[in-house]
């Protein structure tokens, strides 16, 4: 469900709250201030929502998942969740002990849990503002996305947060040095769809070679709910050599990682004819490297408030936990 860019949200006699961000630790606050009675908006600059539990659909009708690959619970109410998420279809075990993916797509349980509420993808706020009657969200242009808002919740990477917050001018004295904590290694991602046998038996490969190009292979079709006569595999280039072709174009760092790929499986790997796509997508802030070690930041004076995965780590249940705490704080107000 997508509201109409111009619509206001809010109004000086009812709580309302603005989520910027429509990935697992927005979706995680957006669940939990709903079922509290408290409106909720969130806008995402992605085309879709999950963030980096990201599903990739080509104009064929094929897909792939090019972000987060599983995610795992050790923390009972998240596995709770997940319980839940199993028994209505969309999620399922895969690959290795206590993994599980979204299904039909890795994109399915954040939909799951944003249902009824109002989204707005592709949108980009680009500025923050408060007064007396509350916040106010505008993009690039200027144009005013929400007003009158109690309370902003920032789910974005770190460094992304820490620039939105400083257009609001407010003064929080905590919130730059916890942000600058935060480190992130980026990763290029490889979609290769190819003709013939697979390439290997297993569901997914990891490289161990810490100077390797590539970290991870991936058999995509072989997830639940897939089409497993498609043969996709997904390759998360290493972090180094990320670093290295960070601001190559897609196409080049597609040539290059499927060489890479070809080096890695030797004889038997897709070339030629047999591959059908080649596809990059560079993910700046795939993965957290240094943590800021707390669930949230909260601001109840300012009404503003952070989550994410650089919170408390890079795992998709560390995402929906730093979302669940921050929505714990705002309704402790």
């Amino acid at each position: 469900m997508a509201f109409d860019r111009r619509q206001r949200y809010g109004s000086p006699n009812m709580k309302s709250v603005a989520i910027i961000g429509a990935g697992m630790a927005g979706a995680a606050a957006a669940r939990a201030l709903s079922a509290a009675g408290l409106r909720v908006a969130l806008f995402d600059k992605g085309r879709g929502i999950g963030g980096r539990m990201a599903t990739r659909r080509f104009p064929d009708e094929s897909s792939v998942d090019h972000g987060a690959q599983y995610f795992s619970a050790r923390d009972a109410g998240f596995a709770a969740l997940v319980a839940e998420w199993t028994a209505a279809g969309v999620a399922a075990p895969w690959g290795s002990a206590g993994w599980s993916v979204g299904t039909p797509a890795m994109t399915s349980p954040v939909r799951a849990m944003l249902a009824g509420l109002g989204v707005t993808t592709g949108c980009t706020v680009a500025r923050l503002a408060r007064d007396g009657q509350g916040w106010r969200l505008s993009d690039a242009t200027g144009h005013t996305l929400a007003d009158r808002l109690e309370a902003v919740l920032v789910t974005a990477p770190a460094p992304q947060a820490r620039d939105l917050v400083a257009t609001a001018g407010v003064t929080w004295p905590a919130l730059k040095p916890a942000l600058d904590r935060v480190r992130y290694a980026p990763c290029w991602t490889l979609m290769l769809e190819h003709r013939g046998d697979p390439v290997f038996a297993e569901t997914q490969r990891r490289e161990r070679d810490p100077d390797a190009a590539i970290a991870w292979i991936a058999r995509d079709g072989t997830k639940p709910g897939r089409d497993p006569a498609c043969e996709t595999l997904v390759v998360n280039a290493a972090p180094g050599w990320s670093r290295t072709h960070l601001e190559r174009a897609p196409d080049e760092v597609a040539a290059l990682l499927t060489t890479e790929l070809r080096r890695a499986l030797g004889p038997g790997s897709p070339a030629g004819d047999r591959v059908v796509r080649a596809v990059a997508h560079r993910w700046r802030y795939a993965m957290v490297e240094t943590a800021m070690d707390t669930p949230c930041l909260w601001s109840p004076e300012l009404g503003l408030g952070i989550a994410g995965d650089g919170c408390l780590g890079g795992r998709v249940e560390a995402a929906y936990l730093s979302g669940t705490a921050l929505a714990a704080q705002v309704l402790a107000r």
